[in-house]
């Protein structure tokens, strides 16, 4: 009897011990964090969490990105991580440079003949002289037609160099102001969807024309999901 009665005294401590260490447990996973990774759920301790490092999520300030591409052109798509865009947009404002500077220089040339070659009353025979410099090698002004053909000449193409001119600077400042664009458009759609789930499916149906019992036709049918 006593060994009975020392038998039952044992099974009763432990199972109080069994519930204690159950407790401990229940209580240990009450204060654990369940985090979701696209690998499965997995169980992080408190104590582990806060040993964790976290990692904020940047995402660019459209304002800000303005504010930096008007500064200096291409800081903008710098600020944006958009580094692949710096060799487009500097070439584009070198090619845009190299115009203006190049349509000005002729447009100077052309211009300073026609100036002379209207003040001179007589035509100068010196070869450095600006409308004799501007002339095709080989020919003189008698041979383009006399004075007057070749002023107008003169004054034809600085007209068009001019205007080449203009139209270079016009386009320096729309590449500036698409690049001021780009970064305000860049920083919006900064964490816009562009994963596989946006896709267009092509498949055949059957339709049923409820109008007209026993009446089918086959179709094709185009879903758009976006997720």
């Amino acid at each position: 009897m006593k060994r009975l009665t020392l038998i039952l005294i044992a099974i009763v401590a432990c199972l109080g011990a069994w519930g204690q260490d159950s407790a401990a447990v229940k209580s240990n996973v009450a204060l654990d964090t369940v985090i979701h990774m696209p690998g499965g759920t997995q169980i992080i301790s408190e104590s582990h969490q806060r040993t964790m490092p976290t990692h904020d999520y940047w995402k660019p300030n459209p304002t800000k990105s303005v504010w930096l591409a008007a500064i200096v052109p291409g800081l903008g798509q710098i600020y944006n991580r958009s580094y692949w865009k710096l060799p487009i947009l500097y070439g584009g404002l070198m090619g845009c440079a190299y115009a203006i500077s190049w349509n000005n220089a002729r447009y100077q040339d052309y211009h300073q003949a026609y100036r002379d070659i209207l003040n001179d009353k007589e035509l100068s025979t010196d070869p450095n002289r600006s409308y004799n410099a501007m002339l095709p090698k080989g020919y003189t002004v008698e041979s383009m037609g006399g004075r007057a053909y070749y002023t107008k000449v003169l004054k034809d193409k600085q007209n068009t160099y001019h205007r080449y001119r203009d139209l270079s600077i016009v386009i320096t400042v729309a590449v500036y102001a698409l690049s001021i664009v780009d970064a305000f458009v860049d920083a919006q759609l900064f964490d816009f969807d562009i994963s596989p789930d946006l896709s267009l499916n092509v498949e055949p149906q059957i339709y049923y024309d409820i109008q007209h019992e026993r009446q089918h036709s086959a179709e094709i049918k185009l879903a758009l999901t976006i997720k």
